[in-house]
């Protein structure tokens, strides 16, 4: 995930780089009054307005959209936008009876990834005046690929043509890396949550059906309340939509589970503080980035301490943040083997939830948003989580069934 991100940083720094290239190319083409200044701010316009729609990836309605901004940066008669597989996406401008003199110098640079270009005097045309002089060709590339071609037609100089498309190629063809890291980045944090699904230990969905199947004859309304207990965890936990939740629902799904597990070790084996600050409940966080912390300091904390203990969750309003920790008074572990268990979960398997919230928090606020864990043998383990009120892009998707509270927004929730 940080290669994903380091590399999405270096093409964003090259994307400018044409950019500015572009302005240089844009202003010394200008005879007019215009100063430099109107015409950069003006292809800074058009550039930054065909950007959103690259990012969609290559298609015919994002080529629909990008053609007529990328026609307007060149000041040329059209643009033209083919896929890999030759299917013309859009054609924005005139000139295009001349599409089918093209297709074979379209098809060459698709096969060969090399730009080409075609003069009108080597071609039949009946069209008096016709507009195009000339024509570049020139492949989109991502990653040594191509994805597909950008045509250029253009009435005056064949040199600056050459010039101002291969730069324009160049742009759109970073525009469309960046898509598919992008869309790589969502499939990787995809895969991340169903990690974490994965992880929820068969063994408590085992306990809790078999602690409320010992209650229905006993207490069969304590029985009751645990199974929708039960019922809105897991409807939750495995839900097949959303990246991204509110602190709020998060909480409350932590709530459900330590109600059961509760109810399995008892109220002298297992005790719960939840502290939750009400300003912070609509800070947005990755899905499932709480539960896994409080289970792993449920079955590996407080299970196999005798006597048992106390798991707090804190969330407190730090400024710009959320200040939110996961904290147990169990066993512990010695730091040192923490880390170097955490640095072969991949492999292993051990601690693979808390070191996949880590780098879920990393990928989609920043390396300074890591995880802090503090621990030591027998002296318990401490999560700390920080969270930025706000992000670029991290919104929450609405559940599709409205869940029942546990009263979170009225306020702080005091130690049960």
């Amino acid at each position: 995930m940080a290669q994903l991100l380091t590399e999405r940083t270096v093409l964003t720094t090259l994307a400018a780089l044409a950019v500015l290239g572009m302005f240089v190319l844009l202003c010394r083409a200008r005879r007019v009054s215009t100063s430099v200044e109107d015409a950069t701010l003006a292809a800074l316009h058009r550039v930054t307005s065909a950007a959103p729609h690259l990012r969609e990836g290559l298609n015919q309605e994002s080529a629909d959209k990008t053609g007529p901004h990328l026609r307007e940066l060149l000041a040329c008669v059209a643009v033209g936008i083919v896929d890999a597989d030759g299917t013309l996406l859009t054609w924005d401008g005139e000139a295009n009876h001349h599409y089918a003199d093209l297709r074979t110098k379209i098809e060459q640079v698709l096969r060969t990834g090399k730009r080409d270009f075609l003069d009108h005097g080597d071609v039949v045309c009946e069209q008096r005046p016709c507009p195009m002089r000339h024509a570049a060709v020139v492949p989109l590339e991502v990653e040594g690929q191509v994805r597909g071609v950008l045509t250029v037609i253009a009435g005056g100089d064949r040199k600056r043509l050459l010039r101002a498309a291969a730069e324009v190629a160049h742009h759109v063809s970073t525009q469309l890396e960046l898509a598919e890291l992008q869309e790589s980045k969502e499939r990787l944090a995809q895969a991340e949550v169903r990690a974490l699904r994965a992880q929820i230990s068969p063994h408590f969905i085992y306990n809790a059906l078999n602690t409320i199947s010992s209650l229905i004859r006993t207490d069969p309304e304590h029985a009751r309340d645990l199974l929708q207990e039960f019922a809105d965890f897991t409807r939750y936990s495995f839900r097949n939509s959303g990246l991204y939740t509110t602190l709020a629902d998060e909480i409350r799904n932590i709530d459900r589970y330590l109600t059961l597990e509760s109810a399995r070790f008892g109220p002298d084996r297992l005790n719960v503080q939840l502290k939750i600050a009400p300003e912070v409940l609509p800070v947005v966080v990755p899905f499932l980035a709480l539960q896994p912390l409080v289970e792993n300091a449920v079955r590996h904390g407080l299970a196999n301490k005798p006597g048992g203990g106390t798991v707090s969750v804190t969330a407190e309003d730090n400024g710009s943040e959320a200040l939110i920790s996961v904290d147990d008074d169990g066993i512990g572990m010695d730091p040192e083997l923490l880390d170097a268990e955490l640095a072969n979960a991949h492999l292993t398997g051990a601690h693979v939830g808390l070191g996949n919230i880590n780098n879920r928090m990393r990928a989609t606020f920043g390396n300074d948003y890591g995880l802090v864990v503090e621990t030591e043998k027998g002296a318990g383990m401490k999560v700390i989580m920080r969270v930025p009120k706000f992000a670029p892009g991290v919104r929450p998707e609405p559940l599709a069934v409205e869940e029942p509270g546990v009263g979170l927004a009225a306020g702080p929730a005091a130690g049960r």
